[in-house]
């Protein structure tokens, strides 16, 4: 059985501002900003919001399956996640196109700002479900894409019965109200943080109640206070692992995602599967980039006993 996880494929390039934004923004003149900063550092790093889940996924033991369209210069990371564990057969090569960018600069106090360029991404609507015959699946995570692809992907999964984590993200502020909610409505689990679960409220004009009670579970990260995990009438509070360095924030909730879901796809009990989220995305903020952070099996199953205590349960991670 698989996870296939849709979503952006992008390369990411990183900025550093060797300042605080805040410094530089009038309240009152916000109509009329306009704003260059000066960076002291880029990189190019391999990204994008569906490999970069995939990645930790792999790191654990999975093998996600990647569904994305991507640019002719997308070789060399193909190569790099199949090496990693991850399959990409049903990653396209868009002919002409370059495959999608997403620039980010951080300020001295990790707050960020950003833009996408969807290149070739946005020819995701032309892939489908069907592409999937004869694979197993165990769960889709449609996650922050071409809208109408995501749109799509919703529902052939619905009509199709694959199981599908809505993870809309920062596509809330492009997609249509009304898909939203259909996206929301029947989905296996929903994955927000707590920002963009607030602005799914106001864009749906639901409240928080009536959004979880129409999913199967539902899980909204909060940043340096860790996550909550709704299931049914329960709420799981789960705690961030403190980091050894914080290097950069791009990717930690795509980190917290491939932990979680690993230790979801194993049976994991949800404090564990919360957990491993945790300790996978403390893993990326060390590091510079979403996927540059590395660990083995034994070597996170050691961090994670520093902190808590699974009674054993991770050493099926071992084997």
């Amino acid at each position: 059985m698989t996870i296939v996880c849709t979503g952006s494929i992008a390369y990411d390039y990183l900025m550093v501002f060797p300042g605080h934004f805040r410094d530089h923004i009038i309240p009152e003149k916000l109509e009329t900003i306009s704003l260059s900063f000066l960076v002291e550092s880029m990189v190019r790093q391999r990204g994008g919001i569906a490999p970069n889940i995939a990645y930790t996924m792999a790191l654990l033991g999975e093998r996600p399956l990647v569904m994305g369209t991507v640019g002719e210069d997308f070789g060399d990371y193909r190569d790099w996640l199949e090496s990693c564990g991850v399959d990409t057969r049903l990653v396209k090569v868009i002919p002409g196109e370059y495959t999608a960018s997403f620039f980010a600069t951080t300020d001295r106090s990790n707050a960020q700002i950003a833009s996408f360029y969807p290149g070739a991404m946005s020819r995701s609507v032309d892939l489908s479900m069907r592409d999937l015959d004869g694979t197993e699946v165990d769960l889709v995570l449609i996650s922050p894409n071409d809208p109408a692809a995501m749109h799509r992907y919703v529902l052939e999964c619905k009509e199709l019965g694959i199981p599908y984590l809505y993870d809309p993200s920062q596509q809330l502020v492009r997609m249509d109200p009304e898909e939203i909610r259909e996206g929301v409505n029947g989905a296996h689990s929903l994955f927000l943080n707590e920002y963009e679960f607030e602005l799914l409220q106001k864009h749906t004009h639901q409240t928080a109640e009536q959004i979880r009670s129409q999913v199967g579970f539902m899980v909204v990260t909060l940043g340096k206070d860790g996550a909550h995990i709704y299931v049914d009438d329960t709420r799981f509070s789960i705690p961030v692992v403190p980091p050894r360095q914080i290097l950069d924030p791009t990717g930690v909730g795509d980190a917290f995602r491939g932990g979680f879901l690993r230790g979801y796809r194993l049976g994991m009990p949800w404090e564990i599967c919360g957990r491993m989220g945790a300790l996978a995305g403390t893993y990326c903020l060390e590091h510079s980039g979403t996927q540059n952070h590395s660990f083995t099996p034994a070597e996170f199953v050691a961090r994670y006993r520093e902190h808590f205590d699974d009674q054993g349960a991770l050493d099926v991670l071992l084997n």
